[in-house]
């Protein structure tokens, strides 16, 4: 039988039965965690160490303290903490290595770039570390949104370029509205943790500006790629289907993320800059439109993507998008108090569970092919490690409060 999701509790059992998968084979004594997992647990990639991988975890374990009150989590959030900032993060920059190889005692940058979407997961992973108890993640929430201000913000746009050389003499033409996405996302936790209002207010900047202004270059839906004068490049990766961080076309599962977004933006609307109205008409939008377009109506679930003439353009499901939906679907349903909403949560829970919780090993699968076959083994590469999924359980909760158990 398919539980009822509606339950605290019933959220609680699945992040628990999520973290068995992770703990406590993910800590490397040595430093940080491992980053690579096939369905069974298997470590299969031993020294790789992804920034996202390293900073998610840190997120994970944060959460999982606050929720569950288990020092253990706490002092693996310091584990990982003590190793973004001893591997990751260069003294003589303040940047942050988006990947290294970490054999136990050294390492080996093997790509220096820093990317803002690494550092907004940086600036998520320090802010939730402070709510987590370690207090010398404050001083370093600062640190970090003052890095990415320097190097990457754009006065001109009211956006945050995306990528720059290692020693960040040479900012590269490419701009991308997944990095302030997730910038937005850790702008939000960095106020929830410090109170800050300025964090709240780029956050807020950020959000119009990519749901409300960009998105109008599109129709109204928000396109992924752009150029340096943030003009819509339509082609960028349109053959390239490798580069998980910036695929082609429209993603739904980034229109749901804003959706998710924007609600948990309008808690905060006393100490907005704008009138809050847009984010509430945007917020059903932007779910409302990708669930028309991208729910696959014979095998269920939502697709990866789909084209600027509504075609489908990748029929995949991956394993975020399903997560990040259904958070938006409760946090929507909550805030306007209807029933299609709670429908499409309890519907996206049921193809959820029945095609990519690992009942018996832990976790979810990361992708599906269009009719829900395996495609692969590896269920958790660099990248994954569970963050949206416990992330939206997380956030479910929130929406519903305790007394709904």
């Amino acid at each position: 039988m398919l539980p009822n999701f509606r339950l605290p509790s019933v959220l609680l059992a699945h992040v628990r039965h999520t973290m068995a998968f992770y703990d406590p084979r993910c800590v490397d004594p040595s430093g940080g965690f491992y980053h690579f997992y096939k369905d069974d647990g298997t470590v299969y990639d031993r020294h790789t160490r992804h920034l996202v991988s390293s900073t998610r975890f840190i997120f994970n374990h944060a959460m999982a303290y606050r929720h569950f009150d288990q020092p253990e989590y706490q002092q693996r959030v310091r584990h990982g903490i003590d190793f973004l900032r001893s591997a990751h993060r260069d003294p003589r920059t303040g940047g942050y290595a988006w990947e290294l190889c970490w054999n136990g005692q050294e390492k080996l940058i093997t790509d220096a770039t820093n990317h803002c979407y690494g550092l907004a997961f940086v600036l998520l992973a320090y802010a939730h570390a402070c709510m987590a108890g370690v207090t010398e993640a404050h001083a370093y929430i600062a640190e970090t949104f003052d890095l990415m201000e320097r190097h990457f913000w754009d006065e001109q746009y009211g956006l945050y370029a995306d990528e720059a050389s290692a020693d960040w003499s040479v900012l590269g033409p490419y701009r991308g509205q997944n990095a302030n996405m997730h910038a937005c996302e850790a702008l939000l936790a960095a106020f929830d943790a410090t109170g800050f209002k300025p964090y709240l207010l780029r956050a807020e900047t950020l959000a119009y500006n990519i749901t409300v202004r960009q998105a109008a270059l599109s129709g109204g839906l928000i396109w992924e790629h752009y150029r340096s004068d943030w003009s819509l490049d339509a082609g960028f990766n349109k053959d390239n289907r490798n580069d998980i961080f910036r695929p082609w076309g429209f993603q739904p599962g980034h229109l749901t993320e804003w959706s998710k977004l924007l609600l948990i933006l309008e808690r905060h609307q006393a100490h907005l800059a704008r009138e809050p109205d847009w984010l509430l008409a945007r917020a059903r939008d932007l779910f409302e439109r990708a669930m028309a377009a991208a729910w696959d109506p014979v095998h269920g679930g939502i697709v990866y993507g789909f084209a600027p003439d509504g075609q489908v353009c990748d029929s995949d499901k991956y394993f975020w998008v399903q997560a990040e939906t259904l958070a938006a679907a409760a946090l929507l349903a909550q805030r306007c108090d209807e029933p299609d909403y709670w429908h499409w949560y309890d519907r996206i829970w049921d193809y959820s569970w029945r095609h990519f919780v690992d009942h018996e090993n832990g976790a979810w699968y990361r992708i599906l092919g269009g009719d829900n076959r395996k495609i692969c083994t590896h269920k958790s590469p660099a990248g994954k490690t569970d963050y949206h999924t416990m992330g939206a359980c997380y956030e479910v909760l929130g929406a519903l409060g305790p007394s709904h158990d």
